[in-house]
Formats: C-alpha cells, structure tokens, sequence
C-alpha cells in the first residue's frame, strides 16, 4: 500500500455547478464519513451504493449540505483503497466546508495527482495508463480522447511489454551462454542474434514513427496564417473558424496583433493564428503586430502562407518566401476567383517541395483541399488514420530514442562479432528504458515529476 493516511480533495472543477464532489482514499476514509454523514430515515448506509442523507458537523451539529454519499470497500476502487465519493451541490461554500471537516477528523490533503499515484503503485494502473488519466481530461478533440482512452486501456503498455518480453528472452540467452559456456546447452549465434534484436529495433522504430503525429493529436498543431497585407488572412481564419472572428477590409494592415483560436479539423486539435501582415511600415503599432507574426512564424509548426493570386509576386512576398524554405508550409494562392496573375512557375522554383493550392477564400472554394492537406501532413503516411496507438508523451518519446539507440549499438556489435559481455549491456539498457515508460525501471524523482503535472481529486 501507498500510504497509511487517508487523503481527501475536492474531484471536481472550482467554481458553481449542478454537483461537487469531495473524494477521501485510505483506511480511514469510512470512518470519517460515519462521523460526518447521517443517512435520511429508513436508510443505511450500504457499500458501492449511492445513500441519501446530509452532512454534519459533529462538533456543532450544524447541517452543511443535503448529499449523496457512497462508500468503496477496497481492494476493487480506484486506488485500490477504501474510498469515499460525498456528491454535493456544486456551491463552492458547500464543497469547501465538507472538506474542512474531513481534514479536521484525521484527513490529509491529497496532492496533486495523489489518488491516480496511488492507483500506480498500488499497482492498478502503470505508468502510461497513469499518464493517460490526465490526457483524457485534457483531451480537445474526439481523436485525442481516443488516443488517450487506448492508453488509458493499456494499448501502449502491451507493446511495451511485448517489446520487454522479447528483450528479456535475449538477455536469457546471452546469460545462459556466458554463465554456463560448458554446459550441454544451445550456444547462441551471431545470426540469431543479429534476427532477434533486428526485431525488436523494427518494433521500437515502428513506435516511434507515430509520435509526431501523437504529440499533435495531443498538444495540438501550431498552424500561422502569413503573408502579405490584404491577401485574405484575417478572411481564412473566419472561414475555417466559420465565424466573424477577426476584422476584414481592404484596407492593407488591418490586422494589427496576432489572433489566436483553437479548433478542429479532421479531428486534430488545431492552435490557428492570424498574424499581421509583415512588411515596412512606419507605423510604430503596426510595426509591434509585425514583430510578433514574426515570432509566431518562427515557432509554428505549420505555416500557411498565401498570396493574392490576382496580382504578381510583390518584394514583400519574394522575402518572406525565401523565409519558409526550411519549414513546413502549404501555400495558398487566395482570390482566384477573379482572375489569376500570379506565376505560379516562379512560387514553384522557390518552393519546390511545398505543396501549393488555388483558391477563393470568400467563395469557399479551397477550403476542404486546405484541410486535406493539413490532416495528411500530420499523419504523414506512417501513420494509419484511425490508428489508436501512438505515442502522445514526450517522456515515452525521449525514452524510446535512446532505447532505439541502445538497440542499434547491440546490432552494430553484433555484426561486428564483440564479445557477447558487450552485446548484453547494450540490450539490457534498452530493456530498462522500456521499463522507464511503464513505470517498472522508473526512479521516484521521475515518478514525483509525472504526478506533478496533475490536477487535484485525480
């Protein structure tokens, strides 16, 4: 067990609602509730059922709140401890009160993330089913949910240990023929070795191919909107928004500041901003909103950068061009609709692996093409759409390139034909940082900065 004292915190979001909810974990988690609760007449209080009563000081037999309370026997709760639900209404005061009485009969104020930690090491939830809890709540999108319920169910964790497994039979056999070389066993060979640990770098290579997808399905995509004054920024972001989000005219430097909105598309979270429209000014205001598009530029993650189609390439627009070349960037060639002049050829030449799309913002045509783009990027084409098993975590990201790392060390030792000692410390990392992710091989200052990052009443 985690803990020998009991901890409570409210579950709940701060702030008014229809219901709140003060949650206790540990052995004396139903005794403070029998101190604090008295059920309506008729009623008892009865395990894993809801009971209608009110709550109590026991001190001054004040009435707090009418509530519902429940009582979780242990070992098949949350935390795998007893635990107390008391559902309140949702009035901060109510909620507030409920807890001071908790805490003034032996309870200790959880911590943040205190309940699902002790769910980890009470052993209910690994590391990344732990992580998962907090994403789920975060979630933004129904893809990002997604993601984090498999986690949550243990996709990532069974590849892990799929993935240990194999590392594990490896390590047998090499400690086998190293311990014991005069024994009547199976020597192991350089070839099959070379075929097992070939595998295992297949499966952790394949992993790490969804992790950039992962970390947009859950942090979100950076997309700016750049360019010129007057080609249809603040136009785009309205229609992609479908809402009068920013101000449109044609009058060039409209926009003034950046704009930043959150949506969806295709189920990927998208961070849209609207940038001012970069070029020399003056303007001592509009220079301010053109130093921080350029900021906004410099830190996206992807760039839609458009030009007015009905006019040639402006100056301004040759040098912000030569700006995106290293970037991701899809450009988008707005008002086509009455008339193209713009070369083409000459956007080509300068961007010759940037995809380019024609269309008509205010006409609403482009638009879909423009989300097909985007959503094919982040997939990327090693990543099946649909997929629900991507690694969404920074942490698992960095510990599965080092155990990459440590795998490709094994294999180049083992085409070279080194001593077995070698091959071993090299495999065996790899095993251990696989167990850094579920939590197995993990330190508690790293166990300490995973739970850090929770909420309260999780």
């Amino acid at each position: 067990m985690f803990s020998e004292k009991t901890i409570v915190a409210v579950a709940t979001a701060y702030g008014e609602g229809g219901i709140g909810i003060v949650r206790l974990s540990g052995d004396k988690s139903k005794e403070i509730l029998h101190k604090i609760f008295v059920p309506a007449k008729e009623t008892s209080l009865q395990n894993r059922k809801l009971t209608y009563g009110v709550i109590k000081d026991p001190s001054t037999g004040e009435v707090i709140d009418e509530v519902l309370a429940v009582f979780f026997p242990s070992p098949n709760t949350y935390t795998r401890e007893d635990v107390v639900e008391i559902n309140c209404h949702g009035s901060v005061v109510s909620l507030r009160k409920t807890l001071e009485l908790a805490l003034k009969l032996g309870a200790q104020l959880a911590e943040s993330g205190e309940f699902t930690k002790r769910a980890f090491l009470n052993g209910r939830l690994d590391l990344t089913q732990a992580e998962a809890v907090i994403d789920l709540i975060k979630a933004k999108t129904d893809k990002s949910f997604e993601s984090a319920f498999s986690q949550l169910e243990g996709s990532l964790s069974f590849k892990v240990r799929e993935i240990r497994e194999a590392l594990m039979n490896l390590l047998v056999q090499i400690t086998v023929n190293l311990d014991y070389p005069d024994e009547d066993i199976e020597e192991i060979t350089y070839a099959d070795l070379l075929d097992g640990i070939s595998q295992i770098g297949d499966m952790i290579e394949k992993l790490l191919s969804t992790a950039d997808t992962g970390r947009i399905i859950r942090d979100g995509l950076k997309v700016v909107i750049s360019g010129s004054p007057n080609v249809g920024k603040s136009s785009l972001l309205n229609a992609l928004l479908r809402e009068s989000r920013a101000i449109v005219t044609e009058i060039p430097g409209t926009t003034r500041d950046t704009i930043e909105e959150s949506m969806s598309i295709r189920g990927i979270p998208i961070r849209l901003v609207d940038t001012a429209g970069i070029r020399y000014t003056d303007d001592k205001i509009e220079q301010i909103g053109i130093e921080k598009s350029k900021q906004a530029f410099n830190e996206a993650d992807l760039i839609i950068f458009m030009i007015d189609g009905s006019l040639s390439l402006s100056d301004d627009d040759v040098a912000l061009l030569k700006h995106i070349e290293d970037k991701k960037a899809i450009v988008l060639i707005n008002k086509i609709d009455i008339g193209k002049v713009v070369d083409e050829k000459q956007v080509l030449k300068m961007l010759p692996n940037t995809d380019i799309l024609n269309a008509s913002v205010i006409g609403d045509i482009g638009i879909d093409a423009l989300k097909d783009k985007i959503e094919a990027m982040v997939y990327d084409g090693s990543v099946k759409q649909g997929e629900s098993l991507l690694v969404t975590n920074a942490r698992h990201k960095d510990l599965l390139i080092r155990a990459e790392s440590a795998i490709n060390d094994a294999k180049n030792m083992t085409l070279k034909k080194e001593a077995l000692d070698f091959i071993e410390v090299d495999v065996r990392l790899c095993w251990e940082l696989l167990g850094e992710i579920i939590g197995e091989t993990a330190t508690e200052d790293i166990i300490d900065e995973v739970f850090a990052n929770f909420c309260l009443g999780k």
